[in-house]
């Protein structure tokens, strides 16, 4: 049975089991010995791991601060995550590049089918009046037959 002691919050915000379960969670993550989840450091995984939900986790500041320092100070401690990042990086802005390089080649791709429609249309409409109106040429020169 929870007393009312049970549900006094913290200086992190959230009640002292919840943020020993936090803590305990961020311990083993930092560790690689993750016991419910992939064991990446993500926030995610950090609430998973200590089985609390997403807002609760949210609620303690503090301990989010801790997470944000600590999963800082190993990015940047490793030179392999820290190029692996930068590569990501650089694919993300190809990646947008090449959305944009594809929309605009869409929208002119759709533009030029509009106008060979048109054109295709227009050209169809003139065979018919030729085919109609053919017995109507005269020929200005005679030719050599006649």
């Amino acid at each position: 049975m929870t007393t009312a002691s049970d549900r006094t919050l913290t200086e992190d915000g959230v009640t002292a089991a919840t943020a020993r379960a936090l803590r305990t969670a961020m311990h083993r993550l930092l560790t690689g010995t993750a016991r419910h989840t992939d064991g990446q450091l993500t926030k995610q995984n950090l609430w998973k791991e200590a089985r609390v939900s997403r807002a609760t986790m949210n609620r303690a500041r503090t301990i989010l601060a801790e997470w944000d320092d600590q999963v800082a100070q190993r990015s940047t401690a490793d030179p392999e995550a820290s190029r692996r990042d930068e590569e990501i990086h650089e694919l993300q802005q190809k990646l947008a590049t090449q959305k944009r390089e594809y929309t605009d080649l869409q929208r002119r791709l759709d533009a030029a089918t509009t106008a060979i429609a048109a054109l295709h249309h227009d050209n169809t409409l003139l065979r018919q009046e030729l085919a109609h109106h053919r017995a109507d040429v005269i020929p200005i020169r005679p030719t050599a037959s006649q």
